[in-house]
């Protein structure tokens, strides 16, 4: 099929894992066309989650908190395919803390993976970016930075998330003139990697999904088709904003 992405190129941070956001992303945007290099670390084997998917896919090891693994592995990409449409900024990670609790290397590693992360992986690809109608930045955020926790992790994950959100919108407005729109997503509660803690705490969400609205926890799936709508001309208008994706937990 031709799809809303034919011929596009996409770049997907934390893309690698089995049950997670990143790779179910990867494959929808493959199904409607796009060539995409899922961005992980060593140890998640983005070569191997990548091999999976076909021709279309490349697994590219880099480690977000890097601004040189950053600007390496975008020069990769654009050297295979010649540009980068679409940025996806997935890689994510939480701690569960008290804000007591929270320690500097706590910190560090959160709003390093999550926040600064998502700056360095934009300033790495944007030499590589068309300033036309097809380039699209997409950046995942949490229902946390909306309520303040509930969901994963600690105040620390929450504002890191929260941050997210805030430079979504000021870049925005300053690539807006340019033609690269930048939008974001919260999710509410996805049955992935990233939540799972074992048979009784799959039980436990999934019998706290049957109160939400829909009457079900989320997919990665959901996600993914949901930033396949913000990548594609789907969304032409579109910029400066997020998409609240939770089944009805949390309605603003």
């Amino acid at each position: 099929m031709d799809g809303l992405l034919k011929d596009r190129v996409a770049v997907i941070t934390g893309a690698a894992r089995e049950q997670g956001i990143g790779l179910a992303t990867a494959k929808i945007f493959i199904e409607h066309g796009a060539k995409v290099a899922l961005f992980d670390l060593p140890a998640e084997n983005p070569a191997g989650a990548a091999k999976v998917l076909g021709e279309n896919a490349v697994g590219i090891e880099c480690n977000v908190m890097s601004k040189e693994s950053c600007i390496a592995g975008a020069a990769k990409v654009a050297e295979k395919w010649g540009r980068i449409d679409v940025l996806v900024n997935n890689a994510g990670i939480t701690q569960r803390r008290k804000v007591a609790d929270i320690t500097e290397e706590d910190f560090d590693l959160v709003n390093g993976v999550v926040f600064k992360g998502t700056l360095l992986m934009v300033q790495a690809v944007l030499p590589h970016m068309p300033r036309n109608e097809n380039a699209a930045i997409v950046n995942i955020s949490s229902l946390s930075a909306l309520q303040g926790g509930g969901i994963f992790g600690g105040p620390h994950y929450c504002g890191a998330k929260a941050g997210v959100l805030g430079l979504s919108r000021a870049m925005a407005k300053e690539f807006g003139p340019e033609g690269i729109r930048v939008n974001a997503v919260a999710p509410g509660l996805i049955m992935t990697d990233f939540s799972r803690r074992g048979p009784s705490a799959d039980a436990g969400k999934i019998e706290a999904g049957k109160a939400f609205p829909l009457g079900r926890v989320g997919r990665p799936s959901d996600i993914g088709n949901v930033a396949l709508f913000l990548a594609s001309d789907l969304s032409g208008f579109m910029t400066g904003t997020t998409l609240n994706v939770n089944g009805g937990d949390f309605i603003a």
